[in-house]
């Protein structure tokens, strides 16, 4: 069985290098990159099973080449490592499609644990991505909810797509708080929860069109979404 490929950038050095070795070190195959135009590249080529990209990077930044990147592929697991701490950067980051967001500095134990958490949550969906809810179609893989009576279709980001795809899951029913931080972000602490409260208040206002959809939050325990 070939080993999982990952496509590592990251424009300091040396710990670049030490990521690679640690990464190698655990059966890992590793192509690794000083920039972002570079890893555009390489990801064309190679074909990676994962990504594991820095935000701050000289020619295309992380950001912007997820964003190039989930026009054409909305599954593949990225993670984002990076200095910034502000919740207003890490929702920008998942706003673009990553998966997981790791701040620097950041065990190696820490960053294996996540990259095994996205590859093991890789799954295979059917030919039928679109659901109803209430007067909107929504389809997970093209990221899109579209409102029936008036036409009117708006884009979802990589990660308000996965968070409503949960919540329809679990329709009128309790979907847990936890079950979702960990399943979509990694782990439950404080930090990731305050990026779920603000897409979850993006999504209200994505559906707000139709008057008998309500995502209501149940204190301590979770959210539901009600048709």
């Amino acid at each position: 069985m070939e080993s999982t490929k990952i496509l590592l950038a990251e424009d300091e050095a040396a710990l670049g290098m030490i990521i690679r070795e640690s990464l190698e070190s655990r059966g890992f195959q590793v192509i690794f990159c000083r920039d972002g135009e570079e890893a555009k590249k390489a990801y064309e080529a190679e074909k990676p099973d994962i990504l594991v990209l820095d935000v701050m990077m000289p020619k295309l930044d992380g950001f912007s080449l997820v964003k190039e990147l989930r026009k054409y592929d909305q599954f593949i697991p990225i993670i984002f490592l990076t200095a910034k701490s502000r919740t207003e950067d890490v929702v920008e980051g998942f706003g673009y499609g990553a998966n997981d967001y790791l701040k620097k500095p950041f065990s190696m134990e820490e960053l294996i644990v996540r990259i095994h958490a996205l590859l093991n949550r890789k799954v295979s969906r059917t030919s039928e991505a679109e659901q109803e809810i209430g007067e909107y179609v929504f389809d997970c893989q093209k990221q899109v909810l579209f409102h029936s009576p008036s036409k009117q279709e708006e884009n979802l980001t990589h990660r308000e797509a996965q968070l409503l795809d949960a919540l329809v899951k679990n329709i009128n029913e309790l979907t847990e708080r936890q079950q979702i931080l960990k399943s979509l972000w990694g782990n439950d602490d404080f930090f990731n929860a305050r990026s779920m409260d603000v897409f979850i208040s993006k999504l209200r206002k994505k559906l707000a069109r139709d008057s008998t959809i309500q995502i209501i939050n149940v204190r301590g325990y979770g959210y539901k979404l009600v048709v």
